[in-house]
């Protein structure tokens, strides 16, 4: 293969934690090559760190939903993208999506999110607590991993948390990159359908949530921007942090000597997050951009129509940007990485994200000296065929 011509993108990783062998391998030829979607379309292929930033800064390139191209085959895809429906802010560009972020990112502050920290740290130790009970072995993404966010989010956005196991389950279905188009289509509309109730609730009845906030504050939002607003912040707030805590205490179970300096020097766990982020950068495929005029990046000129993919995974192990980036330091002191993604799309709820992996592997590690796995590695089922990389189920014992 070479890098005149268009590849294909996969998502299956090597060696549990490295981006796939031919994204690397593009990565080392150069920062932006050809790559052929799923439905044919002829678009770009993004691996470097500097052309992927520069990609995600420049607002010629556009974020719409109805000019993107699938990258990865699925059973589920339409002829023809759809447009975001209203309130699906991350697929619109401006003015739409200032708006909505703007009334979104006063929930989101740092100042805020540090107030939070303490609670946090309870339902942490609660899950831990639970997960002792279970007795070892235990599986570590059931009983720790994905309940952590889920609680965290279901209380943020009002949901019950009695109902955490249809929305978990609806989700799965809809990020699955072999469900059916039926079986995705259901899963869609039952989380909407959930989620549009769950609206109706808040407007009789506000409580002290995001989206009671959202109904009281002055937006002027609607049933449907509301519904959208939630079902991002609900996928989003438990999928990606669930995973993140999985993969992350994965790969320190498969790296002693960084596990053991974390143990030896617990104020090492703020950078080992920021390295766990970039080392793993747990989206398979994406951000997309759509080119909305010719526009020439590292002497490629992409034309106005055509589509552009960052890989998170190659870009956040490029070496041009980071020293012996295929290793995982938790010493490392870190230049920005791309696992949140750049621009004016950047993750929303970074801060968020961070407290509670931070919370997690921290309280992990001091409760659970001993903490190892309780199968070979190679029995640990890794979630290559969804939209967000990580483990299926994660056997621990102590």
């Amino acid at each position: 293969m070479t890098a005149a011509q268009p590849t294909t993108f996969t998502t299956v990783r090597e060696g549990f934690f490295d981006p796939p062998a031919e994204i690397r391998k593009l990565r080392e030829e150069t920062p932006i090559s050809r790559m052929a979607f799923a439905d044919g379309h002829l678009g770009w292929l993004v691996t470097g760190y500097s052309t992927a930033r520069a990609v995600l800064s420049d607002n010629r390139f556009s974020a719409r939903g109805e000019l993107k191209h699938p990258p990865v085959p699925r059973s589920a895809v339409l002829e023809e993208s759809p447009a975001a429906p209203p309130g699906m802010f991350i697929q619109h560009d401006a003015p739409e999506h200032q708006r909505y972020r703007k009334l979104l990112v006063g929930e989101f502050t740092v100042r805020r999110m540090r107030l939070l920290t303490e609670w946090i740290e309870r339902i942490v130790e609660e899950r831990l607590d639970a997960m002792e009970r279970v007795g070892s072995p235990a599986d570590l993404f059931e009983h720790f991993a994905l309940a952590i966010p889920t609680l965290v989010i279901t209380e943020l956005l009002g949901v019950p948390y009695a109902d955490r196991a249809k929305f978990h389950r609806d989700a799965e279905v809809w990020s699955s990159f072999g469900a059916s188009v039926e079986d995705v289509t259901a899963a869609f509309a039952s989380l909407g359908s959930y989620l549009h109730g769950l609206v109706l609730a808040k407007r009789a009845e506000p409580g002290d949530d995001i989206l009671s906030g959202l109904i009281t504050g002055g937006g002027n939002l609607t049933d449907e921007e509301l519904t959208s607003i939630a079902f991002l912040l609900l996928v989003a707030g438990h999928e990606t942090t669930a995973n993140q805590i999985g993969l992350s205490t994965f790969a320190l179970l498969n790296h002693p000597r960084q596990l053991a300096a974390l143990r030896a020097d617990p104020s090492l766990m703020d950078g080992a997050v920021e390295e766990l982020l970039r080392y793993l950068s747990i989206v398979h495929h994406g951000p997309t951009r759509a080119a909305l005029e010719d526009v020439e990046i590292e002497g490629r000129l992409i034309k106005a129509g055509e589509v552009v993919m960052i890989s998170l995974a190659a870009a956040n192990r490029d070496p041009e940007r980071f020293t012996e980036p295929e290793d995982l330091d938790v010493t490392r002191v870190m230049a920005n990485h791309l696992a949140f993604g750049h621009g004016v799309h950047q993750c929303l709820g970074q801060q968020l994200a961070r407290i509670e992996l931070r919370c997690a592997l921290s309280a992990l590690l001091r409760r659970f000296p001993g903490l190892r796995l309780a199968v070979p590695p190679e029995e640990v089922g890794l979630r290559h065929d969804m939209q967000v990389y990580g483990v299926y189920r994660l056997p621990v014992a102590w």
